[in-house]
Protein backbone atom coordinates (compact mmCIF):
# COMPACT_ATOMS: atom_id res chain seq x y z
CA UNK A 1 0.00 0.00 0.00
CA UNK A 2 1.38 3.55 -1.05
CA UNK A 3 1.98 6.26 1.58
CA UNK A 4 -0.12 9.61 1.12
CA UNK A 5 2.30 12.33 2.47
CA UNK A 6 1.04 15.85 2.98
CA UNK A 7 3.86 18.79 2.80
CA UNK A 8 2.69 22.33 3.74
CA UNK A 9 4.18 25.16 4.44
CA UNK A 10 2.70 27.05 7.49
CA UNK A 11 2.95 30.31 9.87
CA UNK A 12 2.48 30.13 13.90
CA UNK A 13 -0.65 30.99 13.22
CA UNK A 14 -2.00 28.51 11.20
CA UNK A 15 -1.97 30.10 7.92
CA UNK A 16 -0.68 27.78 4.50
CA UNK A 17 -2.14 30.72 1.90
CA UNK A 18 -0.04 32.45 -0.36
CA UNK A 19 3.16 30.99 0.63
CA UNK A 20 4.63 31.89 -2.82
CA UNK A 21 2.74 35.34 -3.41
CA UNK A 22 0.80 34.79 -6.53
CA UNK A 23 -1.14 32.39 -5.53
CA UNK A 24 -3.95 34.40 -4.19
CA UNK A 25 -4.16 37.89 -3.11
CA UNK A 26 -3.51 37.98 0.27
CA UNK A 27 -1.00 41.19 1.52
CA UNK A 28 1.95 39.36 2.87
CA UNK A 29 2.04 36.55 0.33
CA UNK A 30 5.70 35.52 -0.12
CA UNK A 31 6.23 35.03 3.21
CA UNK A 32 7.84 31.85 2.27
CA UNK A 33 10.68 32.74 0.38
CA UNK A 34 12.37 35.50 2.91
CA UNK A 35 13.61 32.02 5.09
CA UNK A 36 14.96 30.36 2.29
CA UNK A 37 18.26 28.80 3.29
CA UNK A 38 20.11 25.31 1.79
CA UNK A 39 18.90 23.74 4.65
CA UNK A 40 15.34 23.69 3.54
CA UNK A 41 16.05 23.59 0.46
CA UNK A 42 17.41 19.94 0.61
CA UNK A 43 14.90 19.11 2.98
CA UNK A 44 12.08 19.63 0.10
CA UNK A 45 14.63 18.02 -2.73
CA UNK A 46 15.13 14.88 -0.63
CA UNK A 47 11.46 14.77 -0.03
CA UNK A 48 10.71 15.13 -3.84
CA UNK A 49 13.11 12.45 -4.46
CA UNK A 50 11.60 10.17 -1.74
CA UNK A 51 8.50 9.61 -3.80
CA UNK A 52 7.03 8.33 -6.85
CA UNK A 53 3.40 10.53 -7.49
CA UNK A 54 2.18 13.66 -6.47
CA UNK A 55 -1.40 14.32 -5.31
CA UNK A 56 -2.98 17.79 -6.10
CA UNK A 57 -5.94 19.78 -5.62
CA UNK A 58 -7.32 21.71 -8.76
CA UNK A 59 -6.00 25.21 -7.97
CA UNK A 60 -2.19 24.07 -6.58
CA UNK A 61 -2.31 21.91 -9.92
CA UNK A 62 -3.55 24.92 -11.73
CA UNK A 63 -0.94 27.34 -10.42
CA UNK A 64 1.73 24.01 -10.71
CA UNK A 65 0.70 23.39 -14.24
CA UNK A 66 0.80 27.22 -15.14
CA UNK A 67 4.66 27.17 -14.07
CA UNK A 68 6.62 23.66 -13.99
CA UNK A 69 6.10 22.42 -17.68
CA UNK A 70 7.83 25.01 -19.16
CA UNK A 71 10.49 24.58 -16.48
CA UNK A 72 13.99 21.77 -16.22
CA UNK A 73 16.48 20.77 -14.63
CA UNK A 74 17.40 20.56 -11.40
CA UNK A 75 16.36 18.82 -8.29
CA UNK A 76 12.14 20.11 -8.84
CA UNK A 77 11.26 20.48 -12.63
CA UNK A 78 12.47 17.33 -14.41
CA UNK A 79 10.88 14.74 -11.44
CA UNK A 80 7.95 16.55 -11.05
CA UNK A 81 7.01 17.52 -14.89
CA UNK A 82 8.24 13.72 -14.98
CA UNK A 83 6.36 11.78 -12.13
CA UNK A 84 2.30 10.69 -12.16
CA UNK A 85 0.05 13.83 -11.18
CA UNK A 86 -3.24 13.36 -9.67
CA UNK A 87 -5.93 16.27 -9.51
CA UNK A 88 -8.38 15.51 -7.39
CA UNK A 89 -11.50 17.86 -9.09
CA UNK A 90 -15.22 17.84 -9.82
CA UNK A 91 -15.24 20.44 -12.20
CA UNK A 92 -11.90 19.72 -14.18
CA UNK A 93 -12.83 17.97 -17.49
CA UNK A 94 -9.32 17.63 -19.11
CA UNK A 95 -5.88 18.20 -17.77
CA UNK A 96 -3.18 18.44 -20.59
CA UNK A 97 0.49 18.26 -18.55
CA UNK A 98 2.18 15.75 -18.92
CA UNK A 99 1.22 12.54 -16.71
CA UNK A 100 -1.78 14.08 -15.42
CA UNK A 101 -5.00 12.36 -14.30
CA UNK A 102 -8.28 13.77 -12.91
CA UNK A 103 -10.14 11.68 -9.73
CA UNK A 104 -13.41 12.87 -8.73
CA UNK A 105 -13.93 11.45 -5.78
CA UNK A 106 -11.59 11.82 -2.31
CA UNK A 107 -12.99 8.80 -0.15
CA UNK A 108 -13.35 6.09 -3.02
CA UNK A 109 -10.85 6.94 -6.18
CA UNK A 110 -7.94 8.57 -3.67
CA UNK A 111 -8.13 5.45 -1.42
CA UNK A 112 -8.02 3.52 -4.58
CA UNK A 113 -4.71 4.60 -5.59
CA UNK A 114 -3.30 4.29 -2.12
CA UNK A 115 -3.74 0.62 -2.63
CA UNK A 116 -2.25 0.23 -5.83
CA UNK A 117 1.22 -0.81 -6.09
CA UNK A 118 3.62 2.23 -6.29
CA UNK A 119 5.87 4.34 -4.05
CA UNK A 120 4.45 7.30 -1.58
CA UNK A 121 2.20 9.95 -2.76
CA UNK A 122 3.29 13.57 -2.17
CA UNK A 123 0.94 16.10 -1.67
CA UNK A 124 1.97 19.86 -2.00
CA UNK A 125 -0.26 22.53 -0.62
CA UNK A 126 -4.40 21.82 -1.50
CA UNK A 127 -5.50 22.88 1.61
CA UNK A 128 -9.44 21.78 0.41
CA UNK A 129 -8.03 18.58 -0.87
CA UNK A 130 -5.83 18.35 2.70
CA UNK A 131 -9.40 18.68 4.51
CA UNK A 132 -11.05 16.56 3.00
CA UNK A 133 -8.27 13.41 3.19
CA UNK A 134 -7.71 14.56 7.06
CA UNK A 135 -11.34 13.66 7.41
CA UNK A 136 -11.46 10.44 5.57
CA UNK A 137 -8.21 9.86 7.54
CA UNK A 138 -6.30 9.00 4.24
CA UNK A 139 -3.03 10.77 5.42
CA UNK A 140 -0.17 8.93 6.24
CA UNK A 141 2.32 11.45 7.15
CA UNK A 142 1.74 15.01 7.74
CA UNK A 143 4.89 17.34 6.95
CA UNK A 144 4.78 20.93 8.32
CA UNK A 145 7.12 23.40 7.44
CA UNK A 146 6.53 26.22 10.23
CA UNK A 147 7.40 29.50 9.91
CA UNK A 148 8.33 31.63 12.91
CA UNK A 149 5.65 34.29 11.75
CA UNK A 150 2.01 35.50 12.05
CA UNK A 151 0.00 36.91 8.78
CA UNK A 152 -2.54 37.56 10.81
CA UNK A 153 -5.28 35.68 8.59
CA UNK A 154 -5.77 33.65 5.52
CA UNK A 155 -6.47 30.37 4.29
CA UNK A 156 -6.05 27.74 7.05
CA UNK A 157 -5.09 24.08 7.30
CA UNK A 158 -7.07 23.36 10.18
CA UNK A 159 -10.93 24.92 10.59
CA UNK A 160 -12.62 24.89 13.59
CA UNK A 161 -14.62 21.89 13.06
CA UNK A 162 -14.45 20.39 15.85
CA UNK A 163 -12.65 17.41 14.56
CA UNK A 164 -10.57 15.48 17.01
CA UNK A 165 -7.02 14.06 15.03
CA UNK A 166 -4.24 13.07 17.03
CA UNK A 167 -0.55 12.63 15.79
CA UNK A 168 2.41 11.27 16.84
CA UNK A 169 5.84 12.71 16.29
CA UNK A 170 8.10 10.97 13.73
CA UNK A 171 10.90 13.89 13.62
CA UNK A 172 11.23 17.21 14.26
CA UNK A 173 14.01 19.59 13.10
CA UNK A 174 14.82 23.36 13.95
CA UNK A 175 16.88 25.22 11.23
CA UNK A 176 19.18 27.61 11.49
CA UNK A 177 16.69 30.38 10.05
CA UNK A 178 14.15 29.62 12.76
CA UNK A 179 11.95 27.47 10.35
CA UNK A 180 11.11 24.07 12.19
CA UNK A 181 10.51 21.02 10.48
CA UNK A 182 7.99 18.77 12.30
CA UNK A 183 6.86 15.32 11.00
CA UNK A 184 3.95 13.22 12.44
CA UNK A 185 1.65 10.76 11.91
CA UNK A 186 -1.68 10.03 12.73
CA UNK A 187 -2.84 7.74 15.92
CA UNK A 188 -6.13 6.20 15.67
Amino acid sequence: MRKIIVTEFITLDGVIEAPGGKETDHPHGGWQFKYGSPETGKYKADELAGVDALLLGRTTYENFAGFWPGQSGGDFADPINRMPKYVVSRSLQKVEWNNSHILRDVAGEVAALKATDGGDILVYGSATLVKALLHHDLIDELRLMVFPLSIGGGLRLFDDNRELKKFGLKHSQATDNGVLIIECYPIS
